[in-house]
């Protein structure tokens, strides 16, 4: 309900393209292969992240030649032998979910980032394992640089798009965290004669491109909500906006009627028709605020 969505975003959220997701349409450039692991392994112990993403760790694969499905096929021939694990393969061919987290609003944990490391908690006050999901480059002769490139950071930048996350600042490679190990993904970036900087600034240029030029006007996020009549109710003097189904929701208060308004959900105060036993029936409290 748009009642719910209001209280979670705010208003400003709502109105601005530039900083409200939820309601632009990003582009579904590629298919994603759903091929779970079997849950309850080391590789993937069904955990749930939490408390939300928080943000995106770029990997590669460090094994040329190895294609999105040989490493899931190899994981889950493995799937009890050790505790690494990743989201997301991707190649020039494939986008192979083995972990959810792509195509469903609950992501489960992997293990792609060890705990003994710091600068996840440094850069975004959490263990990586907890809150972030893995996509993995697979790179290679055998493999077409440019389609896997390509593929890589659509599935970033959507990943962004999906738990609302700034893509500027969201993606991490896994060298950033854990610098003494690991080079991730520079290594199959190499394969592009391309940078981690430019990675990251390609993540931002294709998450702009894939955004709709149009978002959903706001009117049109519940039809129920799209033209609301305004009654007050001569008794207890409440304000009531009279929906499609003939709900009324009480307007909480001048506050939330002037937002209200100005967002296009109801008229002005002029508009108010005052009634006694109006035979309406109960919807909810209607609060705005406007952050």
């Amino acid at each position: 309900m748009i009642l719910r969505i209001i209280l979670k975003v705010g208003l400003r959220q709502l109105l601005n393209p530039e900083v409200n997701k939820k309601f632009m349409n990003f582009k579904k450039k590629f298919e994603i292969t759903q091929k779970y692991l079997t849950v309850k392994t080391k590789r993937r112990p069904g955990l749930l992240i939490s408390p939300a993403v928080k943000f995106i760790v770029a990997h590669d694969t460090g094994n040329p030649k190895s294609t999105a499905k040989n490493n899931v096929d190899y994981f889950e021939r493995t799937n009890n032998e050790a505790q690494a694990s990743a989201h997301i393969f991707v190649d020039d061919k494939e986008i192979i979910e083995c972990i959810p987290s792509i195509t469903t609003d609950k992501p489960e944990k992997a293990w792609h980032v060890r705990y003994c490391v710091s600068k996840d908690n440094e850069l975004y006050g959490y263990e990586a394992n907890d809150v972030a999901i893995g996509v993995e480059y697979c790179f290679g002769p055998n493999i077409n640089a440019q389609e896997s490139y390509n593929r890589y950071i659509w599935t970033l930048a959507y990943l962004c798009h999906k738990y609302n996350i700034e893509p500027s600042k969201a993606i991490v490679g896994h060298s950033v965290l854990d610098p003494g190990r690991k080079t991730d993904p520079k290594n199959g970036l190499k394969e592009m004669g391309k940078t981690y900087q430019q990675l990251l600034l390609d993540v931002v240029s294709e998450y702009k491109q894939c955004l709709s030029e149009e978002p959903q006007k706001i009117n049109n996020i519940n039809n129920n909500f799209e033209t609301m009549k305004l009654i007050k109710n001569s008794t207890s003097n409440k304000i009531y906006a009279i929906d499609l189904k003939n709900k009324k929701h009480w307007i909480f208060n001048e506050g939330t009627f002037n937002t209200g308004r100005d967002m296009g959900m109801w008229g002005d105060w002029k508009d108010i028709e005052s009634m006694g036993d109006d035979g309406y029936e109960e919807g909810h409290s209607i609060i705005l605020v406007s952050k």
